[in-house]
C-alpha cells in the first residue's frame, strides 16, 4: 500500500465512523486499486460487506459514508457505483504535485523502515568440495535480492553463508586422498574443484562399500574434531580450493556474502544437547538424543523425532542449525531470521524452529522465516539436468547463457548493420546474459518450480530482463539523440495531459508499495511484476507521446517523465542484482 492509498484508507475509516459509529474507526475499507481507468483509480467495496451487519443496502451505507468523506485535497468528488462501491479518482494537480516530488527525491519516494532492525539473510549455502550446481542458483539470487531490499529500506542486514564444511565428509575425502593424492593435503592449490569432485565421488563410493575405508574415515572425523595438526591443515586447504572456485561464481554474480560455515558453530555444539537435556526436552530413542516433535508423525501416527545427538555421539545437521539460531539471536542479535532453501527442507525448518521454541531460546520480538522455493526444470518440466543426467554445474549454466546473449547480440548487429567494439560485445553479453538468469528466476513466485529456458529468458520480448534492459536503453538512446542532460532540466517540471501520461505517472508512484510489499512478504517476483508493467507502459507512452518532437512545455515534462522511469527502472533493477546498459 503506497502514501496515497494510506491516506485514503484513514479517511475513510474516518467517514466510516462518523457515519456509522465509533466501532467502525479501525475496520478495514476494502480499498484497492482499479484495472479500469472508467472506475477512478481506487475503489472500497467495505459497503457490500457490511450491509448485514448494519441492516442496511450496499448503496444507502455507501451514500452515508461519502456523505461524510473529505478527500478534496487528493480526489475528485467520489462516485457511487453499481450495488454500492465507492470510487474515487485522483486529481490531477494532486498526481502532478507527488510525481514532482518523487522526480527530486534519490530514494524515488521510497520511504525507509519506520522500525529498522538487525536482519539476517541465510542464502547460497553450498558445500566444500562439491560444485555448485543450478540448485543453488535460487538460493543464492533469491537471497541477494531479498538482502538489497531489506538494505535499502535501511535495515542492519548480516548476509550469511552458512557453507557445508565439517563433518563425515572430510573423513571420506581427506582418507582418501592420503591413499591417492597426499599431495593434495599438504600443497595449497594442488587440485581443482573439478578433481576434488572426482576424488569425493571415488571416496564417497569406497566409504559405501568398504567397511575398513568406512572405520579409516570415521577415525579421521575423530581427529578433526579433536584438532590433529596435518588433517585440520589438510581440511582448510581443501576448504580454500573450494572457496576460490565458488567466489568466481559470487563475482560473477555479484554477490557479497560472508561466511559461517558449520564449523564455526562446532564449539556450541555440546552446549545446545546440554541445554536441551536441562529444559526437560531430551529423551533416548534406539541410542540416539532425540526431541519428539508436536504435530509431526510418521506413518503409524507416532510422534516424529528431531535428532540432536546421534547414537555414536556425533551431531548433526539438526545440531548445528540449533546452535546457529542461537548464536545468532544472542550473540548477533537478529531480530529476524530469515534461511532461504529448498522447499524440501521445509520439515526439517519446522522441526528445527519448534525445538528452538519450546527450548525458550526465541524471544517474543525475534521473527524466524524459512523462505522455501520450488525446483528448477528442464522444458520438458523435469528435473533440470545435463544430457548423461548429471546435475547442471551453475558456471556452466553461467557461461551458457553469456554464449547465447553474445550469439543474439552478434546476429542483430549483423542485421542492423552495426560495427561495435569487442569490449561493447562482451560487456553487453555478460551483462544480458546474467541478468535473463537472474531475473528469470526472480520473476517467479519462488514457491513454485519454474521451467528454464534460453530462448525465452534471453527474449526482447515478454516479461524478460532484456525486455527491461531495452526500456531503459530507450531513455538513454532519447538523452543521447537530443543531446540533454537529464540532470539539468530542473525539477517540477512534469505536468500530465495524454493518458499514457497519467498511466506512467500513477504506476510510477507504486514503487514505494512494491518494495515494501517485498521487505514484508520476501517475494521478489513482485518488484518483478511492478518493473515489467512500468517498462510496458513507459513503452505505450513513448509510443503515444512525442518526446523530443514535442514543443515546450511538454516537450521538458515528457523528458522528465523518460527520466524518472530511468531512474526508477535503475533502482529497482538494482535491487534484484541486475546492471543496466546504456545501449544494447
Amino acid at each position: 500500500m503506497n502514501a496515497t492509498q494510506e491516506q485514503l484508507k484513514v479517511k475513510l475509516q474516518q467517514a466510516m465512523a462518523a457515519a456509522l459509529g465509533a466501532e467502525y474507526a479501525d475496520a478495514d475499507p476494502i480499498l484497492a486499486t482499479t484495472n479500469n481507468p472508467k472506475f477512478g483509480d481506487y475503489q472500497s467495496n467495505v459497503s457490500l460487506s457490511l450491509a448485514k451487519k448494519v441492516g442496511q443496502q450496499p448503496r444507502a451505507i455507501a451514500s452515508a459514508i461519502v456523505d461524510k468523506l473529505d478527500v478534496s485535497d487528493i480526489c475528485e468528488s467520489p462516485e457511487i457505483a453499481g450495488p454500492g462501491f465507492i470510487n474515487l479518482r485522483l486529481k490531477t494537480a494532486y498526481l502532478e504535485a507527488q510525481i514532482n516530488a518523487m522526480e527530486v527525491d534519490s530514494r524515488l519516494g521510497v520511504q525507509k523502515a519506520k522500525y529498522p532492525q538487525r536482519e539476517i539473510v541465510d542464502f547460497s549455502s553450498p558445500n566444500i568440495a562439491k560444485e555448485m550446481h543450478v540448485g543453488h542458483l535460487r538460493s543464492t539470487i533469491i537471497g541477494d535480492s531479498i538482502a538489497r531490499i531489506l538494505e535499502f529500506k535501511g535495515h542492519d542486514v548480516l548476509r550469511l553463508n552458512h557453507v557445508g564444511d565439517w563433518g563425515t565428509q572430510f573423513g571420506m575425502l581427506i582418507t582418501y586422498l592420503r591413499e591417492v593424492y597426499p599431495q593434495a593435503l599438504t600443497t595449497a592449490n594442488a587440485l581443482d574443484i573439478g578433481d576434488l569432485v572426482s576424488f569425493y565421488k571415488q571416496a564417497k563410493k569406497r566409504f559405501d562399500d568398504d567397511e575398513v575405508f568406512q572405520e579409516a574415515a570415521r577415525q579421521e572425523v575423530v581427529r578433526l574434531q579433536a584438532g590433529a595438526e596435518d588433517t585440520i591443515h589438510a581440511w582448510k586447504l581443501l576448504c580454500e580450493q573450494s572457496r576460490q572456485e565458488f567466489q568466481v561464481i559470487y563475482d560473477l554474480l555479484d554477490i557479497q556474502l560472508q561466511e559461517r560455515g558449520e564449523s564455526f558453530y562446532n564449539p556450541l555444539l555440546t552446549a545446545v544437547v546440554e541445554d536441551l537435556e536441562k529444559a526437560g526436552l531430551l529423551e533416548e530413542s534406539e541410542g540416539a538424543k532425540v526431541v519428539f516433535l508436536e504435530g509431526f508423525t510418521n506413518k503409524e501416527g507416532q510422534p516424529l523425532p528431531l535428532i540432536v545427538q546421534k547414537s555414536d555421539g556425533g551431531y548433526n545437521y539438526a545440531t548445528t542449525d540449533l546452535a546457529a539460531l542461537r548464536h545468532r539471536i544472542e550473540k548477533e542479535e537478529a531480530k529476524r531470521l530469515i534461511y532461504i532453501t529448498d522447499s524440501g527442507q521445509g520439515g526439517h525448518f519446522a522441526g528445527v524452529f519448534q525445538v528452538a521454541q519450546r527450548a525458550g531460546w526465541i524471544p517474543d520480538d525475534v521473527e524466524i522465516v524459512h523462505v522455501p522455493f520450488g525446483l528448477v526444470l528442464g522444458e520438458d518440466g523435469k528435473k533440470f539436468k545435463t544430457r548423461s543426467g548429471d546435475t547442471v554445474r551453475l558456471r556452466d549454466l553461467l557461461d551458457e547463457a553469456v554464449f547465447r546473449a553474445r550469439k543474439d547480440l552478434e546476429a542483430r548487429l549483423k542485421e542492423e548493420g552495426r560495427t561495435e567494439t569487442q569490449e561493447f560485445i562482451n560487456h553487453v553479453a555478460e551483462v544480458v546474459g546474467i541478468s535473463a538468469v537472474k531475473y528469470a528466476d526472480l520473476s517467479q513466485n519462488r514457491t513454485t518450480d519454474y521451467k528454464f529456458s534460453f530462448d525465452r529468458m534471453l527474449s526482447l520480448k515478454g516479461n524478460t530482463a532484456p525486455y527491461m534492459l531495452y526500456a531503459y536503453v530507450r531513455t538513454q538512446g532519447i538523452a543521447r539523440s537530443g543531446n540533454i542532460d537529464f540532470t539539468q532540466l530542473g525539477s517540477g517540471k512534469i505536468f500530465l495531459k495524454e493518458e499514457t501520461e497519467f498511466t506512467l505517472a500513477k504506476h510510477l508512484l507504486q514503487l514505494d508499495a512494491a518494495i515494501s510489499e517485498v521487505e514484508q512478504e520476501l517475494l521478489p517476483n513482485r518488484l518483478c511484476d511492478y518493473l515489467y508493467q512500468l517498462s510496458d507502459k513507459f513503452n505505450k507512452f513513448y509510443e503515444n507521446c512525442p518526446v523530443l518532437k514535442s514543443q515546450e512545455p511538454v516537450r521538458t515534462s515528457r523528458l522528465a517523465l523518460c527520466d524518472l522511469t530511468a531512474r526508477t527502472l535503475k533502482l529497482g533493477l538494482s535491487l534484484l542484482g541486475i546492471r543496466v546498459l546504456e545501449r544494447m
